[in-house]
């Protein structure tokens, strides 16, 4: 079973295979993306005292909620989380998640990223539309420097975003990349792509 990644708007996540279900950061209603019903073991929280974030009734299933650093061991998952700081000060957590032989980081909102934290992760979820996190520069640094199999862009301006984020547009051009947009990725291990690969996933709207 390949492991699936679907992106569900701002630095939200499904992944899903054959060892369980985890949902990162999942917005609310007025984010103008649409969860549906979501079923899921995991809730990872990168902001979990920020609602724009961490809209965790949208889920079911009775999941687990992390929302702190620590190492954790859920059924057939392992997450590790790191604490960041966001630009405000605040504290914002980095979740890797090894799922089905493929370690997944979410990097969360830092202003800056503990790169050694994230060197071993095959398929990187990274911020890339500024307002207080990494902006399109920043972004496009942090993946080169991690190298990972695949990067996925989040937390840029799509559809009716409320947030003032810079468009994907800046970071596609820092990377000189320019990948077909795709509803899903579904990998396994031993597919994995040998050289960086950006993967562009486009979220379910509202209208």
């Amino acid at each position: 079973m390949a492991l699936e990644l679907t992106f569900l708007g701002r630095t939200c996540f499904r992944l899903k295979g054959r060892d369980g279900t985890v949902i990162m950061d999942p917005p609310p209603p007025d984010s103008g993306f649409v969860l549906g019903k979501q079923v899921a073991d995991i809730v990872t929280l990168s902001c979990g005292d920020d609602p724009r974030y961490s809209f965790v009734s949208a889920v079911g299933g009775d999941p687990v909620v992390l929302d702190a650093p620590g190492e954790y061991e859920i059924g057939g998952l392992l997450v590790t989380g790191t604490a960041m700081r966001r630009q405000d000060g605040r504290r914002t957590v980095s979740f890797v998640v090894e799922i089905d032989g493929i370690r997944v980081g979410h990097l969360g909102l830092p202003a800056t990223a503990k790169l050694e934290e994230l060197k071993t992760v095959d398929i990187l979820l990274l911020p890339v539309g500024g307002d207080g996190s990494l902006s399109a520069v920043a972004a496009a640094d942090v993946m080169t420097r991690v190298e990972p199999r695949v990067a996925v862009p989040m937390h840029y301006r799509v559809g009716p975003e409320t947030l003032e984020l810079d468009p994907l547009e800046k970071f596609l051009k820092e990377t000189g990349m320019r990948p077909e947009p795709q509803t899903k990725l579904q990998v396994t291990r031993s597919g994995l792509p040998a050289d960086l690969t950006v993967v562009v996933l486009t979220p379910p709207l509202t209208g």
